[in-house]
C-alpha cells in the first residue's frame, strides 16, 4: 500500500500536461503559420568552442538560463513563454559561473544511472529524483533531458553510465520512480533515447536491424513500463535508424507503438540535430525539433505551402507543445530562487551512492576496515570520477575523492604515498589543461598515465602500512564507445600495480582491496584472485569518497547488486561478434560540425539473449552473474509459497527473508521464472518482479510479497502480433541472484492467455539469422 501510495503522489503532477488539450487547440487556432512553425522548432543552442564569439546558432538561448541545451518559441500575444530544458540523466547541466555574477550555480552530480539501478530500490530512486527535480525548478528549468533508458546490450557502450541495467525490468522500474520523482516538483523529464540506441560508434547513421520481438520484450519494454507507470512530460527520440527509418521520422514506433499502443500524451522530441527530414519528422508524430534550425523551419514552411505536409499535422504538433507549455513552470511565472538546497541533496546523494555498491569479493571478511594505516594506490584513488562524459556530465562544486573520504573517516594514509600521486597527477594536468565542453567532445584529454611506484618502495609501504587500497578507474561517455584493450580490459600498468603491491603486502601477511571506480562494465576475472576484496563503487557522484569510506567502514553494510552481468572475457559477450556493427565508409556524407558521416549497420543477431537470457540459457559462466552481490551479513530465504497453484488473472508469491548474520542489513530478493517450452525459443529464466527488504537486524525477519498477472508472464508472439502467456508449467525461483536460487514453486496455467493485440509494425526489411536455444 505504501507503495501504491507512493507512485499515485509523485504520478500526479504529470495529468496537468494531458488536460488542457481543448485550450491548446484553441491557441492553436490564433496561430500565424509562421508562429506555429516557430513553436515546433526550437530557438537554437549555444555551443562552447563553436558559437562563443556569435551567440546562439539561432535565437537566445542564454537569456534565462546559462548552459541549458535548449528553449522553445514564445508567443507573446497569446500569453505562451518560452520554456528552458537542459541536461541531463545524472544531473542538472547548467554553467556553474555567469558573467558579471559573484553567485554560483552549481548543481548535484548524483549516482550515475549503473550505480542507482544496483541499488534495486525504487524508494530510494524516487527520493533521489524528488532532490534532482527540485534543483530543476529552482534553478528555472522546464524539462530535464533524462533519465536514459537505453539498453546494456554490449559492455562497451559509450553511454552504458546513463543507463540503467541490460534487463528491461529494471529498466523500466527505475525509470518510472525517477521520472515520478523528479516530476512531483512540477517539472517535466525527456526519457530518452527512444529507441535501440545502444552505441555510440556511427549513432547519427547507423541502421540497427532488430526483430520484432525481440524490439518488444527487450529494447521496447522498459520505455513502455516507464510511460505507463510515470507518465513522462516528453519522449526523445533517438539519432539512429530502427529497421531502415530513423526513429525521429518513424510514425510506427512515434505514433502507433507510442501513443495508440501506450496511451503516451505527450511530446516528441529529437535528439540534438537528430534526423534529417524535418517534414517526415512532423508526420511521425515528432512534435519538437531540437535544437532547432533555419533550414528545419523553411523546409516545414514550404511543404505546407506546397501542400505536401497537412497543416492538420502541423497542428496537432503544435498543440501537443502547447499543452506541454500550459503545465509548466515558465507559464506559472514561478519565481525560481536559483538556491536549492545543495548541502541537503549531496547528503541523499551519499547515502543513494554507498547503497548502490556492490561488495564484489570478500574474502575472510577482509572488510569492513576498523581504523587502521591505509596505503592508497592508483591515480583515480586522487582523482576520483563521479560520473560520465558528454552531455551526462554534471558541472558540481566539488568531488570527494576517496583520499579525502577516507581521511574524512579517520583513516590514517600514508602522507609519503599521497604527496607522490598528487604530485605526478598535478605535474600532468597543468602540462595538459582541459578544454572546453564541445573541445572536450571532439578530442578529450587523456587521463594522466598511472603513476609507476618502484618495488622497493612498495616493499618499505607494506612494511609501514596495514592495508593497501587500489583504485581502478575508468570513465566514457557521449560521442564514442569503449574498446577492449586498456579499457574493458586492465592496462598493462595497472596489471602490474596489482601485482607488486598483492605480492608486497601478502608477503607481510596483509590485505589489499581494489575500488572499481567506473560507470560500465570491466574484466576482473583474470585478477580477482589475486587480491582479498573487491568493491564495486561505478561512479558514485560528488560525495564519492564520503560514499565509499562509508562502505569500507561498515558504517554501511554494501546492498547493491549488480543490473549488468561482468563476463570472464569479452569474447563471452554474445553481442561482441556484432557490436558495433559494421560501417560503408564509400557512402559517406558530411554530417555535424564538418565531421564525416559513415552509414552503419548492427544486426540484432542474439535476439531477445541479452545479458542473463544469454548466460544463463547458454551455460556460460561469467565472473559474476545479474543480481550478484555480497554483504557483510547473512540472509535466509524460507516458506515460498504461491496462493493459487493455477491462475488465470494473477498470482501470489510470498517468502520470507532473515537476516542469520551479525550485523543488520538489507536484501535484495529478485523473483525469476521459467516459461514452459511452447511455440517459442525463451531464455532459461527471466526476471519477473524484485523488492529490496527493510533494513533488517541480526535475527529479524521480512515477508516479501510479490504478484504476478498473465501479462507478466507473456511472450511477445511474431505470427500474432500479440503478447501471449502460454499454458504449461510455471516455476517460480526466488533467489539473491540470477543463479543463487533459493527457493522454488511451481503452477499451472490452463491454457494460452492473450493478453494484448499489437500492430504488425517496426518489421524487420531484412531476414535475422537469430540465436536459438
Amino acid at each position: 500500500m505504501k507503495w501504491f501510495l507512493f507512485l499515485i503522489f509523485f504520478a500526479a503532477p504529470a495529468s496537468i500536461i494531458v488536460a488542457q488539450s481543448s485550450k491548446a487547440k484553441e491557441l492553436v487556432s490564433k496561430m500565424t503559420l509562421e508562429e506555429k512553425v516557430n513553436l515546433v522548432v526550437g530557438m537554437g543552442m549555444n555551443i562552447p568552442g563553436l558559437t562563443q564569439n556569435t551567440g546562439p546558432v539561432i535565437g537566445q538561448t542564454m537569456d534565462k538560463v546559462p548552459g541549458a541545451a535548449g528553449t522553445t518559441y514564445a508567443i507573446g500575444h497569446l500569453g505562451l513563454p518560452n520554456t528552458v530544458v537542459a541536461d541531463g540523466p545524472a544531473g542538472l547541466r547548467i554553467e556553474p559561473k555567469r558573467k558579471d555574477d559573484n553567485n554560483t550555480y552549481y548543481a548535484t552530480a548524483w549516482p550515475v544511472a549503473t550505480l542507482l539501478a544496483s541499488s534495486w530500490d525504487t524508494k530510494l530512486v524516487g527520493e533521489v529524483g524528488k532532490a534532482m527535480g527540485n534543483e530543476v525548478k529552482e534553478y528555472g528549468v522546464d524539462v530535464l533531458l533524462g533519465p536514459g533508458m537505453n539498453i546494456h546490450r554490449n559492455p562497451l557502450g559509450g553511454r552504458n553510465f546513463e543507463y540503467y541495467s541490460e534487463d528491461p525490468l529494471v529498466t523500466g522500474k527505475m525509470a518510472a520512480a525517477m521520472v515520478n520523482g523528479i516530476q512531483s516538483n512540477g517539472v517535466g523529464v525527456s526519457i530518452k533515447h527512444f529507441a535501440v540506441n545502444n552505441q555510440e560508434k556511427n549513432r547519427n547513421t547507423v541502421n540497427a536491424i532488430v526483430s520484432e520481438r525481440a524490439l518488444r520484450e527487450i529494447y521496447l519494454k522498459g520505455f513502455q513500463i516507464a510511460v505507463k507507470e510515470s507518465n513522462p512530460w516528453t519522449v526523445m527520440s533517438s539519432y539512429n535508424l530502427l529497421n531502415g527509418t530513423y526513429t525521429s521520422e518513424n510514425p510506427e514506433l512515434l505514433t502507433t507503438v507510442l501513443r495508440k499502443e501506450w496511451g503516451f500524451k505527450g511530446i516528441v522530441m529529437t535528439d540534438w540535430f537528430g534526423g534529417k527530414d524535418a517534414v517526415a519528422q512532423m508526420k511521425a508524430g515528432n512534435d519538437l525539433l531540437m535544437p532547432g534550425t533555419p533550414n528545419q523551419k523553411k523546409a516545414i514552411t514550404e511543404a505546407i505551402n506546397n501542400g505536401s505536409l497537412e497543416i492538420k499535422v502541423l497542428d496537432e504538433n503544435a498543440a501537443r507543445i502547447v499543452d506541454y507549455v500550459l503545465g509548466s513552470q515558465a507559464i506559472k511565472k514561478y519565481a525560481f530562487s536559483n538556491k536549492p538546497d545543495l548541502k541537503a541533496h549531496a547528503a541523499i546523494a551519499r547515502k543513494a551512492a554507498a547503497d548502490g555498491m556492490i561488495l564484489l569479493k570478500n574474502n575472510s571478511s577482509t572488510l569492513p576496515l576498523t581504523p587502521q594505516s591505509l596505503a592508497v594506490f592508483g591515480n583515480t584513488s586522487y582523482d576520483f570520477i563521479s560520473g560520465g562524459t558528454g552531455s551526462g556530465d554534471v558541472n558540481e562544486e566539488y568531488t570527494i575523492s576517496l583520499l579525502q573520504g577516507l581521511v574524512n573517516a579517520h583513516y590514517k594514509v600514508d602522507e609519503e604515498l599521497k604527496n607522490t600521486y598528487e604530485k605526478h597527477l598535478g605535474d600532468y594536468k597543468a602540462k595538459h589543461p582541459k578544454g572546453n565542453m564541445f573541445q572536450e567532445f571532439m578530442n578529450p584529454t587523456p587521463p594522466a598515465p598511472e603513476l609507476t611506484v618502484d618495488a622497493a618502495n612498495i616493499s618499505k609501504i607494506a612494511n609501514d602500512d596495514a592495508v593497501a587500497l587500489i583504485t581502478v578507474g575508468r570513465n566514457a561517455g557521449e560521442g564514442a564507445d569503449r574498446k577492449v584493450e586498456n579499457d574493458f580490459n586492465l592496462k598493462a600498468e595497472e596489471v602490474s600495480l596489482i601485482d607488486a603491491v598483492s605480492n608486497a603486502f601478502h608477503a607481510k601477511g596483509k590485505k589489499v582491496v581494489v575500488i572499481i571506480n567506473a560507470g560500465g562494465v570491466i574484466e576482473v576475472a583474470s585478477w580477482r584472485d589475486k587480491v582479498d576484496a573487491i568493491l564495486l563503487s561505478w561512479q558514485p557522484g560528488l560525495e564519492a569518497g564520503n560514499a565509499v569510506a562509508d562502505v569500507l567502514s561498515g558504517k554501511v553494510n554494501p546492498s547493491g547488486k549488480l543490473a549488468s552481468t561482468f563476463p570472464v572475457k569479452y569474447e563471452d559477450e554474445v553481442s561482441a561478434k556484432n557490436f558495433p556493427g559494421k560501417e560503408f565508409p564509400e557512402k559517406a556524407t558530411s554530417g555535424m560540425f564538418g565531421m564525416k558521416a559513415i552509414p552503419g549497420e548492427v544486426t540484432y543477431e542474439e535476439g531477445v539473449y541479452v545479458g542473463y537470457r544469454y548466460y544463463n540459457t547458454f551455460n556460460v559462466k561469467p565472473a559474476y552473474e545479474f543480481g550478484y552481490g555480497l554483504s557483510y551479513t547473512n540472509f535466509k530465504y524460507s516458506n515460498l509459497s504461491l496462493v493459487s497453484k493455477t491462475v488465470d488473472k494473477s498470482i501470489t508469491a510470498k517468502v520470507t527473508i532473515t537476516n542469520t548474520g551479525k550485523v543488520a542489513g538489507k536484501e535484495v530478493v529478485q523473483l525469476y521464472v521459467t516459461a514452459p517450452a511452447g511455440k517459442l525459443d525463451k531464455p532459461a529464466e527471466e526476471l519477473k518482479a524484485f523488492a529490496k527488504t527493510r533494513l533488517l537486524k541480526p535475527g529479524e525477519s521480512e515477508t516479501i510479497t510479490f504478484v504476478l498477472t498473465p501479462a507478466d508472464l507473456a511472450s511477445f508472439n511474431t505470427n500474432t502480433t500479440s503478447w501471449i502467456a502460454d499454458a504449461g508449467n510455471y516455476t517460480v525461483k526466488v533467489g539473491a541472484s540470477s543463479t543463487d536460487i533459493r527457493q522454488t514453486a511451481s503452477f499451472v496455467l490452463g491454457s494460452d492467455i492473450v493478453t494484448e493485440k499489437c500492430n504488425k509494425v517496426l518489421v524487420p526489411q531484412v531476414a535475422i539469422n537469430e540465436l536459438k536455444r
